[in-house]
């Protein structure tokens, strides 16, 4: 996956653009992102319960840390060993 995936996401959530996320969330290659926005969207337009729209939201958070995490060590390993 690339990096810049979740940057966007992460920026586009920070900012509230929400129509940026949803096409994000439809050309990312990582569908686990893809669900997690999609999940984030759904209660953040529909849902009443304040709470659930903040689980998502995190829940969506986390995923992105993580991701990013990952794709940084890919990153530097690629950058140490040469090979992509």
């Amino acid at each position: 996956m690339t990096k810049t995936d979740y940057d966007r996401a992460l920026y586009y959530t920070h900012r509230s653009q929400w129509d940026n996320l949803l096409i994000l969330m439809v050309r990312t290659e990582d569908q686990f992102l893809a669900k997690k926005i999609e999940h984030f969207l759904h209660a953040y337009n529909f849902e009443k319960d304040y709470t659930v729209i903040e689980k998502r939201l995190y829940s969506l958070l986390r995923y992105i840390d993580h991701a990013n995490e990952a794709a940084g060590d890919d990153y530097l390993e690629t950058a140490v060993t040469g090979s992509i």
